[in-house]
């Protein structure tokens, strides 16, 4: 007889199941992959529920008031458990208050298998970006009309459940018996599950799949590059641009400007232009476009843009559109380093000798299932993954130079297959710290070529900044080379090469120089005569008293670090010899040894160059401990933001700086000073928005002192003011902060008022990067998503996904940040007013930043508030406005009256909408 699953949810006052008690209980009967049965019922916990458990679940006090007690059911719901399998989403919760619930009711405690879907979404579900049940209901398309509630949780409980069983049984035999291997350690009987399904005959092996060394892989194939032999002319009209684009593209008169700019730009002698192009005008298809009638593999179109979501949108949306009007379509591929990308033979030794950790091996399953969809072996596709975890150190690649021609996936190696299909392509996809790490590479990855656009340019001067930082912390330093040579990877490198007489020696060199050099550092920070125990910016007069002790240190210094890096190329090159005489398990532990090596190397270049680059363009820091000789240094370029000086600048015959905010009122040329630049063109093609109806500018009538005000004071205010302008408003919001403390103590105070009003809030900072946090945000009905610096530009929130903003504080940078601090200080001494030159054109800028995240097309709608009265107080808050559209509506009110006016302005739009469909 075939199991019975009973697929359960609860609905309870709180989670404590020692106090709180069930509200609803919802469950469905599965066998045989079929429902057979329903049971739901609400449940008196014959007390309160409070208001946000109310506005989670929409079960009220009334509604509960008449229904049983537990204890009247509990029976009843005892003996349709008995001789089933419990399955839930989060099982530890549901199984657990309901054991506890029976044995408050005299009833044993439950002692049925369970089964739980969120570990086995993890593992069969790996490229998800949320495991919460109503994200994976969104994302499959399953129904979900009433989520929180038991009856209807319970429901898409056992669709999921089904869904992932149908997934196991059309899995490879062959994978899922590795994963039912590595399953030991999954929670209940969510082990002996996969075993069962492994148990019945699974299906042949589909012709897309391959199987190497005992791993199944999808086949891997590169489109060749075929170009056609009819050379068809650019079409520069608008008559011949709507005859190519038929009924795929509309034309757009600005849209039709960029695309000639960036035609005419790339078939003409200047290298540099920069074009401000208003967000919504369609961008992207604005410059691939006439891209296409120039960009071949041998002379690609390298686009340079600001992030991985953006990245992914032109691979996935925007290319597939452009090249439903082009007889030659366009060929395009992603681009990232190689340590992005999954070593197959590393991964394989990982299964050969497995770590008896939970997570190690949850991370392994699911990453079996994923190689037999995956094309790419892209880290970035497992959006839920900690790059940072052990695995994934494990198995990251290296590099082609790392690998062993001889082993069983050279061949199928997903960074030689990035290669092949770069050669093949014309249109060579990057993000800007790519880009800025060509500088660093001994071996370019880029191709030179005539055609370089930057997109989202606007961010390249921070980006160019931060990459002219180096830090160094010896008293990390210090811990970590006694992990490595007490207990850790130094021990089992020593093991490894037992059999090896040089490698023994040199690697025994080795450990000495270090723990030589650790001495050293210690010697030579004690010996500066600054004590700086919070970081400081310092000058070569102020460390120096010109001993000789202290000289002699230094040139020791130099010399360790000189023997360090001649030892290390000499193991190197002795390893990669050697390297067919080592088990694959082995080839991870050197792996860890080279990752260390590039470690001293990075390190050698910061100490070195901190120890002498004194032109005033370099910036040093420290921050000391009197006694314990252990020191933080950083270096900072502040000319590191020119991109003149720059290897790639050279390799591109024409670049475009392409965005939505280059500019600032009388400064045209701010952009191209930015990047170290001189005589640059720009081009400004303006997007037709009619701000006057689409969009409302609020600002708060009576503020506070920020400058006076306390931590807590502030964050007090700012909850007062959003609350309601936020949830008087049922709409998807962003609030903007420039401090991430701020953002905290406001998320603690707004987060229990959010629950209250049954909205979500998605913060920065509590969990995730930027693009996991946004498919949050976009997956919630109407949330609210707080952001500081990087949410401020190059998000893409189109149409319904944002209809408010909010800024908390004018978006100056902070002051007090030391790489702030030291660039006011550069241009004051240069004669430059770093107010006014610097810090003010920024501000403006990242204000017109977050206007762009509201209107991006013409039937867009959205208001932005600003809670900060310095907008419209100062004369430096005037300059602010004028930089903002001269036909932006603004309205000074308290709090109350915004909420109540962005009411009545979404009203209208909503009455416009119903007469229109009328």
């Amino acid at each position: 007889m075939k199991p019975i699953y009973a697929v359960v949810d609860l609905e309870t006052t709180g989670t404590d199941s020692t106090i709180d008690r069930i509200i609803q209980f919802g469950c469905v009967l599965v066998q045989d992959g079929k429902i057979i049965n329903r049971f739901a019922a609400d449940i008196n916990p014959d007390r309160r529920i409070s208001k946000q458990i109310q506005r989670l679940t929409h079960i009220t006090n009334q509604q509960v008031s008449k229904a049983p007690y537990f204890e009247d059911i509990a029976d009843t719901i005892y003996n349709l458990l008995s001789n089933t399998i419990f399955v839930a989403h989060n099982i530890y919760f549901d199984y657990h208050f309901l054991s506890n619930e029976f044995v408050r009711c005299g009833l044993p405690p439950l002692s049925i298998p369970g089964i739980d879907t969120v570990e086995l979404s993890q593992v069969f579900l790996p490229t998800e970006s949320s495991f919460r049940l109503g994200d994976l209901a969104d994302s499959i398309g399953f129904r979900h009309d009433n989520p929180h509630q038991a009856d209807s949780d319970a429901e898409v409980t056992a669709a999921l459940f089904l869904y992932i069983e149908a997934i196991m049984r059309q899995l490879p035999r062959t994978t899922l018996k590795q994963i039912a291997l590595l399953s030991g350690q999954m929670g209940m009987q969510t082990s002996e599950y996969i075993h069962g399904i492994l148990k019945e005959k699974g299906p042949e092996l589909a012709e897309d799949f391959e199987v190497i060394d005992g791993v199944v892989l999808r086949k891997k194939t590169v489109p060749l590059f075929e170009a056609t032999h009819f050379q068809e002319t650019y079409p520069k009209v608008k008559t011949e641009k709507e005859q190519r684009f038929g009924e795929h593209l509309i034309y757009r008169k600005q849209q039709a400007r960029l695309m000639n700019a960036v035609y005419t730009h790339y078939t003409q002698p200047e290298k540099n232009l920069i074009i401000e192009a208003e967000t919504g005008m369609g961008k992207t298809i604005g410059y691939l476009f006439p891209a296409a009638y120039l960009a071949t593999p041998e002379n690609p179109l390298i686009v340079s843009t600001s992030s991985i979501l953006l990245q992914n949108q032109i691979i996935s949306k925007d290319i597939p559109l452009v090249n439903q009007v082009l007889q030659q379509p366009l060929q395009a591929v992603l681009v990232k380093s190689h340590r992005h990308y999954i070593d197959l033979q590393r991964f394989k030794a990982t299964l050969e000798q497995p770590v008896e950790q939970k997570q190690y091996a949850q991370y392994q399953m699911g990453i079996l299932v994923w190689l037999t969809k995956t094309e790419t072996g892209d880290f970035d596709e497992l959006n839920l993954v900690r790059l940072d975890h052990p695995l994934f150190t494990d198995i990251r690649h290296r590099g082609v130079d790392f690998l062993a021609k001889d082993q069983p996936f050279y061949e199928q190696d997903f960074v030689r297959h990035l290669y092949r299909r770069m050669a093949q392509s014309n249109v060579l996809i990057v993000n800007h710290a790519f880009l800025m790490q060509e500088n660093r590479r001994a071996q370019p990855l880029l191709p030179t070529s005539d055609y370089l656009l930057i997109d989202e340019a606007q961010q390249l001067p921070q980006q160019a900044e931060g990459f002219s930082q180096h830090v160094f912390d010896s008293a990390h330093f210090k811990r970590q080379f006694l992990q490595l040579n007490e207990e850790g990877l130094f021990e089992e490198i020593a093991q490894i090469i037992t059999e090896d007489d040089f490698l023994q020696r040199m690697f025994s060199l080795y450990r000495n120089a270090l723990s030589v050099l650790v001495e050293t550092q210690e010697q030579y920070f004690r010996t500066l005569s600054i004590d700086a125990p919070e970081l400081q910016v310092v000058q070569h007069r102020d460390l120096y008293d010109g001993s000789l002790e202290q000289d002699k240190l230094h040139q020791k210094l130099s010399l360790y670090y000189q023997e360090i890096n001649e030892i290390q190329q000499q193991l190197r090159q002795r390893f990669e010899l050697t390297n067919d005489r080592w088990y694959a398990r082995q080839r991870i532990v050197i792996a860890r040894l080279f990752d260390f090596f590039s470690q001293m190397d990075a390190q050698e270049q910061t100490v070195t160059a901190w120890l002498t680059w004194w032109h005033p363009r370099y910036v040093h820091w420290l921050k000391k401990h009197p006694q314990s000789g252990n020191a933080v240094i950083e270096l900072a370029d502040l000319e590191g933001h020119s991109i003149v000086e720059s290897t790639w600048y050279q390799r591109y015959q024409h670049i475009i700086y392409l965005g939505g905010t280059l500019k600032i009122p009388g400064n045209k040329e701010y952009f191209a000073h930015q990047i170290g630049l001189t005589d640059v063109p720009v081009k400004t093609i303006p997007a037709f928005y009619d701000y006057s109806k689409q969009t409302r500018l609020y600002v708060i009538k009576k503020g506070l002192s920020i400058q006076q005000a306390s931590a807590a004071e502030y964050a007090d205010y700012l909850v007062e003011a959003l609350v309601p302008i936020l949830f008087d408003n049922p709409q998807p919001a962003l609030v903007l902060f420039t401090a991430h403390e701020t953002l905290k103590n406001v998320y603690d105070r707004l987060n229990k008022k959010a629950l209250h009003y049954g909205r979500e809030i998605v913060a920065q900072g509590t969990g995730g990067t930027r693009e996991k946090i946004l498919k949050k945000f976009l997956l919630a009905e109407n949330g609210i998503l707080l952001g500081t610096s990087s949410f401020w530009e190059g998000v893409d929130l189109p149409g319904q996904a944002l209809k408010i903003a909010v800024v908390t504080r004018l978006p100056f940078e902070n002051p007090k940040q030391p790489m702030v601090q030291a660039r006011h200080a550069f241009l004051e001494a240069e004669g430059i007013d770093s107010f006014k030159e610097d810090a003010l054109p920024k501000a403006i800028l990242r204000l017109r930043q977050a206007l762009g995240r509201l209107i991006r097309s013409e039937e867009d709608t959205g208001v932005m508030v600003v809670l900060d009265r310095r907008l419209l107080s100062t004369k430096y808050g005037k300059r602010m406005v004028k930089g903002l559209p001269k036909n932006l509506p603004l309205i000074e009110a308290s709090p109350t009256e915004i909420a109540e006016d962005i009411q009545h302005f979404f009203g209208q739009e909503e009455k416009a909408a119903a007469d229109f469909e009328k």
